[in-house]
């Protein structure tokens, strides 16, 4: 179920993350949840490997929300960077 879950928190993340931090790191709202998808997978890993909290399994859970909307924002920041002129 976590594979599922990450792919869901994802979604929703990188919405939330474009909210949070709009701007123009282009490719509009698809490319902004692939890379919540990708935030959501690497939130996770950080909070296993990293903080050793577990990873994105429950959905009303808030150390899981954090763990993929950071994510998502930090992956957002350097698909920014990158692509910046």
């Amino acid at each position: 179920m976590g594979f599922i879950t990450w792919i869901i928190f994802g979604l929703l993340a990188g919405a939330l993350a474009k909210v949070i931090m709009p701007g123009k790191q282009g490719g509009g709202w698809l490319i902004t949840i692939i890379l919540g998808i990708v935030g959501a997978f690497i939130g996770g890993l950080i909070g296993v490997y990293v903080l050793h909290w577990g990873d994105v399994d429950s959905f009303w859970n808030f150390r899981s929300w954090f763990l993929a909307i950071g994510g998502a924002l930090l992956v957002l920041w350097l698909y920014g960077m990158a692509t910046r002129k």
